[in-house]
């Protein structure tokens, strides 16, 4: 019996290579993972538990506070209106009770304050309006 021994020769650039290749496989697999995994904060956007009960944010126009009143029951949003809207607001900032009603109505379509398309007219003044109503939300989440 004759054995042969074989020798292999490795360059290190050979071995450096694979290396990295390696790793940057290892990388791609790990992110592949990550970023399609099922995610936990997503149930907990369609599981909203809210306290029941009327909840308002301040929102300043020009110098006047208005109250955003959001009125929710357990699982729902069910209103959302301006508290003290009067005359002389609406007559400085005649779009802002139509941009409330399209935002109103998108959220109780959707039970969410995800995704929410801004009117184009009102750009500004519908995300002061979201923020206000967002943070109405936020009080009566259950945490």
């Amino acid at each position: 019996m004759s054995s042969r021994t074989k020798i292999i020769v490795l360059h290190m650039k050979e071995i450096i290579y694979t290396a990295i290749f390696a790793a940057l496989g290892i990388v791609l697999i790990l992110l592949l993972v990550i970023m399609f995994r099922p995610d936990k904060g997503q149930q907990q956007k369609t599981d909203r538990q809210y306290t029941p009960g009327i909840y308002t944010s301040t929102l300043t126009l020009n110098n006047t506070n208005l109250e955003v009143e959001v009125a929710v029951d357990q699982n729902r949003i069910n209103s959302i209106r301006f508290s003290n809207l009067d005359e002389t607001v609406t007559a400085m900032f005649p779009l802002i009770q139509p941009a409330i009603e399209e935002i109103a109505e998108q959220i109780y379509d959707s039970q969410s304050l995800d995704d929410i398309a801004l009117p184009e007219d009102t750009p500004y003044t519908s995300r002061i309006i979201l923020d206000a109503v967002r943070d109405a939300v936020e009080k009566a989440a259950v945490h």
